[in-house]
């Protein structure tokens, strides 16, 4: 353990073995984990309130839930494990409020190709998570003779009919959020970084990146609002880019009535067994050699299985051509990080359609750890009761082994291996 949030710590510096205040190491390792799935809840209703939609239950438990890690509040191991759960409950009710949001702002996603060169004009890159942000930035450069291109988590925007609109949403440009300092020193545009996954720049494009929200960075302009005018301004003094086709082609903009509407057919693929498996493959990417193993995994499928993938784990794989099976698309983008919900929501009508439980359907979830945004989603899932996951490329640290044995105990949770390996182990 190490805690030092308190006068009673070892030495003055950090308890490392148990607490002066009696706290043992399981505890503070749960509190820990409370604390990084409310932050990831907060991440999301964030977004939610920027489109004006708030839930009091949830405010509610993120007050009880920060109260409960203060020292002398709370020691109860049992106790924590059952606010992991609500985290993960309350994380689901949040994730729904800011879909709800987004497709009563913007309308419900369609699936969407994207290229991803460039074209002849000024342009603005947008990167982090603020669909909002976004759709002032397109509002603002209407008519200007600005293309806007997106990056990393913003992705998914291009399938959302509103977002259709503007003609001078043109493509993507990079791919997951750790590309950016390459990206951007690239081409010669301005830079909005809009919430997180947003990295210190470096000397070649520092002068030409603004923040905005919450995100800020040291020696950045910060725009308060959305007033992108400098944002403008700036795109309006540099090179016009050229005419430049993409390597590459995205395919996004699945929503949870796109995927469902194709459920009489994935139920008739499924009991003729040309449909195999369905795997959810995602979660946050890192620059990390091991996360090869995504690829590898999913080019490693048979052709009888259905890949859905969301978060910026994504472009680990999404540029692979994998083809359908009889109309039904063998890879499927369901989104950004906070999409998840659309993922859960196709999973429970799967359900439904089959009448069996979460954890008797041909699925399996393969996800990618890298930050603590991710600890609110793997709790959402363990709160629906889903069994078998397997994790990577890392097993997150607050896991110590009091906690890893509970989750493999109660949930099969599982670190990745060899990727033949485990699809042998998982196709059986």
């Amino acid at each position: 353990m190490f805690c030092y949030q308190c006068s009673q710590t070892a030495r003055g510096t950090g308890c490392t073995v148990k607490g002066g205040c009696g706290k043992e190491a399981t505890v503070a390792r749960l509190h820990d984990n409370l604390l990084f799935s409310i932050k990831g809840i907060s991440a999301y209703l964030y977004h939610a309130r920027e489109l004006g939609y708030t839930d009091p239950e949830v405010d509610g438990f993120l007050e009880r839930g920060f109260y409960s890690t203060l020292t002398n509040v709370n020691q109860d191991t049992g106790d924590f494990v059952k606010l992991a759960i609500e985290s993960g409950e309350m994380n689901i009710k949040t994730m729904q409020l800011l879909k709800k949001a987004l497709i009563e702002k913007y309308g419900e996603p369609e699936p969407t190709e994207v290229k991803t060169g460039t074209v002849k004009g000024h342009g603005i890159v947008a990167t982090g998570h603020s669909i909002k942000a976004l759709y002032e930035l397109l509002k603002q450069t209407e008519g200007t003779g600005i293309n806007v291109y997106t990056h990393s988590e913003l992705l998914p925007a291009h399938g959302y009919p509103e977002f259709k609109k503007f003609d001078h949403l043109v493509g993507q440009l990079g791919g997951p959020w750790f590309d950016q300092r390459k990206t951007f020193s690239k081409y010669p545009v301005a830079i909005l970084g809009t919430s997180n996954c947003v990295l210190t720049p470096t000397d070649a494009y520092k002068e030409r990146i603004f923040t905005s929200g919450v995100a800020q960075l040291p020696g950045v302009q910060h725009i308060d609002g959305y007033d992108f005018t400098p944002v403008i301004e700036k795109s309006k003094s540099l090179p016009e880019l050229s005419d430049e086709t993409g390597e590459k082609v995205f395919t996004t903009g699945f929503g949870a009535s796109t995927v469902l509407s194709l459920a009489p057919k994935i139920k008739e693929l499924v009991e003729a067994g040309k449909i195999r498996r369905f795997f959810v493959v995602g979660g946050c990417d890192s620059p990390m050699p091991k996360t090869s193993y995504y690829r590898e995994f999913v080019k490693n499928l048979p052709e009888d299985t259905v890949v859905l993938t969301l978060a910026c784990g994504k472009y680990r794989f999404n540029d692979l051509q994998l083809g359908d099976i009889e109309g039904i698309p063998r890879l499927i983008d369901l989104g950004q990080c906070n999409d998840a919900i659309v993922g859960i929501d196709i999973v429970a009508a799967l359900s439904e359609l089959f009448g069996l439980e979460i954890n008797e359907l041909p699925l399996t979830f393969v996800l990618s750890w890298m930050e603590q945004k991710a600890v609110a989603i793997l709790w959402s899932l363990l709160a629906l009761g889903v069994k078998g996951i397997y994790i990577g490329p890392i097993i997150p640290a607050w896991l110590n082994e009091d906690i890893l044995n509970v989750l493999v105990e109660n949930y099969d949770i599982k670190p990745i291996g060899d990727p033949k390996e485990d699809i042998k182990a998982i196709l059986g």
